[in-house]
C-alpha cells in the first residue's frame, strides 16, 4: 500500500554534493527526506518557483515528448529501498495501458513538479518504514 506524499521542502546546499528534498504525508504527520544531486534539486526548485528557462530543460523534455507522443502521466511512486537506494516509477497512460517508466526518484519528483498540474507522489508504506523506524 502507498501513501500520498506532497513535496514540503527543498534544501539546497552550496557546500554539499547531496541536497535534501522532504515529502509530506498529505493526510498525516510523517515526513520523508530524500537526498538528491543538485541538478535534480535545482530542477526541482526552479519548477516550484514558477522560474522559467529560456529553452527546455531535461525534465521538460521528457515531459512533453511523452505528451506529443500520446501519453498521459498519472503519477509518481517511491516504490523500494533496496541497499540505501530509492528505487521509483513514473506511471504514464497510453492507449488504455498504464506503463511503469523505471527512475530515480530525484528524477520523478522533478517530473512530477513539471507537470501541469503537478503530479500525485506516493510513497509504499514499507519504503516510510524502512526509512522512519
Amino acid at each position: 500500500m502507498s501513501v500520498q506524499m506532497e513535496l514540503s521542502r527543498i534544501i539546497i546546499s552550496e557546500v554539499n554534493d547531496q541536497q535534501v528534498v522532504y515529502l509530506k504525508e498529505v493526510e498525516g504527520d510523517r515526513t520523508f527526506p530524500i537526498l538528491i544531486g543538485l541538478f535534480e534539486a535545482t530542477s526541482i526548485d526552479r519548477r516550484v518557483k514558477n522560474h522559467q528557462s529560456p529553452r527546455p530543460l531535461t525534465h521538460d523534455l521528457l515531459v512533453s515528448a511523452v505528451e506529443i507522443l500520446g501519453g498521459e502521466f498519472q503519477d509518481v511512486v517511491i516504490s523500494e529501498l533496496k541497499e540505501h537506494t530509492y528505487f521509483a516509477t513514473v506511471r504514464v497512460l497510453k492507449d488504455g495501458e498504464l506503463i511503469e517508466i523505471d527512475a530515480r526518484p530525484s528524477d520523478a519528483i522533478a517530473i512530477a513538479v513539471t507537470c501541469e498540474p503537478a503530479l500525485p507522489i506516493f510513497v509504499s508504506e514499507e519504503v516510510i518504514a524502512d526509512v522512519l523506524g
